[in-house]
């Protein structure tokens, strides 16, 4: 018997005039979350819970747009090619939010705001602070993809494979009806990542801000292989995926950034 995962057969929520995305919802739920964890752990270090709150007016609406800008650059085609539609930039109830372009950009508003404030303890350790939380927020928010049928991977019969239906399947695709369930793969590794995070500091001193390095260390390094197995449309360079390209860059960076603060602090 082959057991597999399900897609919902609705991805959305008919109230009166009122229509809910469950998309919309996964990914709201995940800011709740990342935003409560974030603040119990900034308290614990010694901030402020105003700085959280206040934060989260800015970093909401400018994460997502840096996640909808990432992904739109990523994918022009499907919103300026041949049969592209530009009104759809708009929809982001409809999936497509490039997590990299969300944390760069949100990133950098925290940092401006920092350093245009007085605040309790600074930006590192805000940083620190929201590192894990993101990664939970992350893994609520993918289970959008799942009731959106989108960004899945390549066929399999595995027991947890995902059942996708026949107009979600991509061209030459059309005759397998499973697939790497890769919303639930990248939860997963978010949620052990979290952990990792939470704990860490507990085996290793790391200084301020570094934990927030590790957070792009550790999400990258599962985001490559990942991304390695999905089969939606994407841009190539060299037969490697955008996003590839992307994760290994990050990686590379962080764990260089983390090698040589690990190599002060011996030294030291």
């Amino acid at each position: 018997m082959h057991f597999f995962i399900p897609t919902p057969t609705n991805s959305k929520l008919e109230l009166g005039v009122l229509t809910v995305h469950y998309y919309a919802l996964c990914i709201l739920l995940g800011i709740i979350c990342a935003y409560l964890l974030t603040k119990k752990r900034y308290l614990a270090r010694g901030g402020a819970a105003s700085e959280v709150s206040d934060l989260l007016l800015y970093l909401v609406p400018i994460g997502i747009i840096g996640g909808r800008l990432y992904h739109v650059i990523s994918s022009p085609d499907a919103y300026f090619g041949k049969n592209g539609n530009a009104l759809a930039v708009f929809k982001i109830w409809e999936g497509g939010m490039g997590i990299w372009g969300a944390v760069a950009l949100a990133t950098l508003a925290a940092y401006l705001y920092f350093q245009r404030h007085t605040s309790s303890v600074g930006f590192a350790i805000f940083a620190d602070s929201v590192a894990p939380a993101l990664l939970i927020g992350q893994a609520i928010g993918r289970f959008g993809n799942w009731f959106n049928a989108e960004l899945f991977g390549k066929p399999s019969t595995l027991p947890w494979a995902l059942e996708i239906p026949l107009e979600k399947r991509p061209d030459g695709f059309a005759h397998f009806s499973t697939f790497h369930p890769t919303f639930l793969y990248e939860a997963l590794w978010s949620l052990l990542c979290a952990l990792i995070l939470i704990y860490l500091p507990t085996v290793i001193r790391l200084k301020p801000g570094r934990l927030f390095i590790a957070y792009i260390a550790l999400y990258s390094f599962g985001r490559f292989w990942i991304e390695s197995i999905r089969i939606d449309s994407a841009h190539k360079i060299l037969g490697l995926r955008l996003n590839m390209w992307v994760a290994a860059t990050a990686f590379l960076s962080a764990t260089v950034v983390l090698a040589i603060s690990l190599r002060e602090k011996s030294e030291s």
